[in-house]
């Protein structure tokens, strides 16, 4: 097996102008999927256009702005959009499957191992997974914010090798290519500085839900997960090749070295909800960042909150500043007790074999 590639399609690079699926569009990136999982590679493809392929069907002009019309639009849209995939796959036999995902998907962390065996199981069995927010039926407007850090969430939970956001744009720019001719061009960033980061119009298309900050963000993202990343163009049955031998029309960004993060940390950083929060003194912060060391209560100087073994809190310096997040193995009120002793006086107090507040391998720095 060649590796595993994340590609996510935006509605730009999908739809006609009078917003309508572009069915040779589609048809020509399936083309170049095609190609390189017949050089023995796994893809998993996260797709955008729902919305954009379905609010014509329902009398729209234009895209609409509605929570209640786009998911409306997205609902007839979804459909539509699969089953073109689902068709182009077939003609060079290949089996498209399809996964609607909301936030609560990820938030929960039964469902959040689920999604990392299901795409498992299918990649296994030579299926191509095909990935959507499920807007149709999502309580917040597009809850992920857009299908970019989507992608980028999924490319961690699948150990990817690259993440390919392909898009309208041949990369990053240090300012707006369209608007000034002498825009510089970056073919490769070892990160995503925030600096840059700033400078990033955030505003959207007509068509599409993100620009090219949500991009820069996802690719920040993709990069802490292990992933590292392309955002460009390109064109040919040969284009996502291109992008894996270092010919893609765009912006290279990571380390290219060969990293990863595990399911347990990528869930307590990105999607679990913190109960409650662990102020620890310097000595304690410095050993948990600097040395890698689990927290012990000796370190441990005030318990906000209410929470239980297993459940994820922050951890907080004495000046309130956030460091980091990890699952506790005492309640509240155990820790209430045991903040500030040593493991002889724990002994005095609870029998419990687990003596590590924060176990290192259940806590990530931020």
């Amino acid at each position: 097996m060649q590796g595993t590639i994340v590609i996510k399609i935006g509605s730009s690079s999908l739809t006609a102008e009078n917003g309508r699926l572009d069915a040779i569009q589609l048809e020509n990136h399936v083309e170049a999927m095609v190609y390189l999982l017949k050089q023995d590679y796994r893809i998993v493809l996260v797709t955008s256009g729902a919305v954009a392929a379905g609010f014509s069907s329902l009398g729209f002009k234009r895209k609409p702005k509605g929570i209640a019309q786009k998911q409306a639009a997205a609902s007839v849209g979804q459909s539509l959009l699969m089953q073109a995939y689902m068709d182009a796959f077939k003609q060079h036999d290949y089996i498209a499957a399809q996964l609607l995902l909301t936030r609560a998907d990820f938030a929960d962390q039964h469902r959040f191992s689920n999604i990392s065996q299901t795409l498992g199981e299918l990649m296994k069995r030579g299926a191509i997974p095909i990935i959507n927010e499920n807007d149709s039926t999502s309580v917040e407007e597009l809850t992920f914010g857009d299908n970019d850090r989507l992608s980028a969430l999924v490319s961690g939970i699948i150990h990817a090798d690259m993440l390919c956001l392909f898009t309208d744009v041949n990369g990053v720019y240090d300012e707006n290519p369209f608007s000034n001719p002498n825009a510089k061009k970056y073919s490769f960033l070892s990160e995503v500085p925030d600096a840059l980061l700033k400078t990033m119009d955030q505003t959207t298309s007509d068509v599409g839900t993100g620009g090219m900050y949500s991009k820069l963000a996802a690719a920040k993202t993709a990069i802490e997960l292990g992933t590292n990343v392309f955002i460009g163009t390109g064109s040919g049955k040969e284009k996502f090749a291109d992008v894996l031998v270092g010919k893609g029309d765009g912006t290279y960004i990571g380390s290219f070295a060969k990293t990863s993060m595990s399911m347990t940390k990528q869930y307590i950083l990105y999607h679990s909800k913190p109960r409650g929060s662990i102020y620890v003194d310097n000595g304690a912060a410095e050993a948990l960042l600097k040395q890698h060391k689990s927290l012990l209560s000796a370190g441990v100087v005030k318990v906000i909150g209410s929470f239980t073994v297993g459940e994820v809190v922050d951890v907080r310096r004495e000046n309130n500043e956030i460091i980091g997040k990890g699952k506790v193995n005492f309640t509240c009120e155990e820790l209430t007790l045991l903040k500030g002793k040593n493991s002889a006086e724990i002994a005095r107090v609870t029998t419990r074999s687990k003596k590590t507040v924060i176990h290192r391998n259940f806590w990530v720095a931020m």
